[in-house]
């Protein structure tokens, strides 16, 4: 993985970082290419043939379902603008003006239309379906809601040559082609950016991982980055294809862990001891570990292959996510998000300006913290303490104490009123954060003399989610540092019962609880 390849300067390749987080690109020819040296071939064929060009992480990535009801609601907008737009223009030709009593009319209509798209399966969009199938099947589709259409119209008495039906009836399909023309090309463009396609990682070089990795190579429903066995001195170097990267130690600390959506285990499932021996090599991670089920026919391996996104596999740690919840959540981020940061520009201008003016340094303090799935992410706050002072790498992992020398004045005011952590907003537009959810700690943070992530078995399990502006446990008390072990462990404690019961409704009970929480608590040194 990221092994620099020495080229002559008329034909490099090289490997880039992405985003600031460590993970090599994908390997670019800039000129027409001489073959390569074997042994510098076979380092880069390390890579694996899976391995898309850009690695996203998890946060920016999209599900089948999530991307099913995007399209869904973007042609339900569609049809519900086109319906007024068609009353309109019938109007305009001498026809009967619009009346409340039409809509029934447009709602029976309407909801043909999505019932037709749903049946006739156009949000499929499936991997290898071409421009030209794909509109072959909204055509489909249309026909199908203008078939239903007519035989509603005919059956409660009603002209089906109504003007206004037949105008939204053409607009719709219309605008559902120019629709679907977009939504396929999106759709292309997030497979080839790896958005839609969930990462994986096999340990165990076994024969169920061959087969797995073969069949994930068939099909592309998943990309296999790589292998790792503790048994290193006597399997191959790679396995299918896919390289084998190291032992589960080297598992734990790779770089591409903040990409991968789920470690499979695909030790024979006999092996228990050695599967036991593996999962506790693993706690720490906050990515999903799933265990490949072996099956004893040659029909039931081939189903479960098939099925490798959902089944065979076991889920051993990290429930999986809702993927309406998520939606949900995203939603009130954005929507919530946007109308706090609204609300508050004049606190965020004056707080600005007084930051600015009491002492040298930059407004907005911006530092490395690890955020979900232990992927590192630059959080957004004022600037609390003196230019440098939070930055330098002696100190980022000191956390504040009572009357710390590097917070200034105006740092102290809005750091007990939690005004500093304003500009995270910005974070949760982005996608880095949500609103609520466990905080996100400095990239190294110690408590005591030791990091902290090393104090506290499962630590790692309060990054399965977006850490948060505020969370379950700063409505609870567990606000500004955690000096001792045991402040650790109760707010971890908080985060991973948060974590599992996470919801809408909480979030929004947790937002009420804050803003009280924060002007009633006097004794929290921030």
């Amino acid at each position: 993985m990221g092994v620099a390849l020495k080229q002559p300067a008329a034909d490099t390749c090289r490997d880039e970082t992405l985003a600031g987080q460590g993970a090599p690109r994908a390997c670019h020819r800039e000129t027409a290419a001489t073959p390569l040296p074997a042994a510098e071939q076979a380092a880069r064929d390390r890579r694996g043939p899976m391995r898309p060009p850009t690695l996203a992480p998890m946060r920016r990535r999209l599900t089948p379902w999530t991307v099913r009801t995007l399209l869904r609601m973007g042609d339900v907008a569609g049809l519900l603008a086109a319906a007024p737009a068609a009353a309109a223009l019938a109007a305009w030709r001498g026809g009967a003006a619009f009346s409340t009593g039409d809509l029934p009319a447009f709602a029976i209509a309407g909801a043909l239309f999505v019932w037709s798209l749903g049946a006739i399966d156009v949000y499929r969009l499936g991997r290898g379906e071409s421009y030209g199938r794909h509109l072959i099947r909204v055509a489909a589709a249309c026909g199908l809601g203008g078939a239903g259409l007519w035989t509603l119209a005919a059956a409660f008495g009603q002209p089906p040559t109504r003007p206004d039906l037949c105008l939204w009836f053409c607009l719709g399909v219309a605008l559902l082609t120019a629709l679907h023309t977009l939504w396929w090309a999106m759709v292309r463009r997030w497979r080839r950016l790896g958005r839609l396609t969930p990462n994986i990682v096999v340990v165990g070089a076994t024969a169920n991982a061959a087969r797995l990795i073969e069949q994930m190579n068939i099909s592309g429903e998943a990309a296999v980055l790589g292998v790792f066995d503790d048994r290193l001195s006597r399997v191959p170097g790679d396995v299918a294809g896919v390289p084998v990267l190291g032992d589960t130690g080297a598992l734990v600390g790779h770089r591409i862990m903040p990409f991968v959506d789920r470690v499979v285990i695909t030790v024979p499932s006999l092996a228990r001891s050695r599967v036991r021996q593996i999962l506790e090599t693993l706690t720490s991670l906050p990515n999903e570990i799933m265990l490949f089920v072996d099956h004893d026919s040659e029909a039931g391996r081939a189903a479960s292959l098939s099925r490798i996104v959902e089944a065979p596999l076991t889920r051993l740690t990290a429930a999986a996510a809702d993927e309406r919840r998520v939606l949900a959540k995203r939603a009130q981020d954005l929507i919530i998000g946007a109308l706090v940061l609204v609300a508050a520009l004049p606190v965020l201008a004056m707080v600005a300006i007084a930051v600015r003016l009491d002492s040298a340094g930059p407004i907005l303090f911006r530092q490395r913290r690890l955020g979900f799935n232990n992927e590192p992410f630059v959080v957004y706050k004022f600037r609390s303490m003196r230019h440098g002072a939070g930055s330098d790498p002696a100190c980022a992992g000191r956390q504040v104490c009572a009357g710390d020398e590097r917070v200034t004045r105006v740092g102290r005011f809005i750091r007990r009123a939690s005004l500093d952590e304003l500009p995270q907003i910005l974070n949760v537009l982005i996608g880095d954060m949500s609103l609520v959810g466990p905080r996100p700690h400095a990239v190294g943070m110690k408590t005591g003399e030791t990091e902290s992530a090393r104090l506290v078995a499962g630590y790692a399990h309060r990054h399965r989610i977006k850490p948060g502006v505020t969370g379950w446990a700063a409505v609870h008390g567990s606000r500004g540092p955690v000096d001792t072990v045991e402040g650790l462990r109760r707010r971890v404690a908080l985060d991973v019962e948060y974590i599992e019961r996470q919801s809408f409704w909480l979030d929004l009970r947790v937002i009420a609880m804050t803003v009280p929480c924060l002007f009633g608590d006097r004794n929290t040194v921030r």
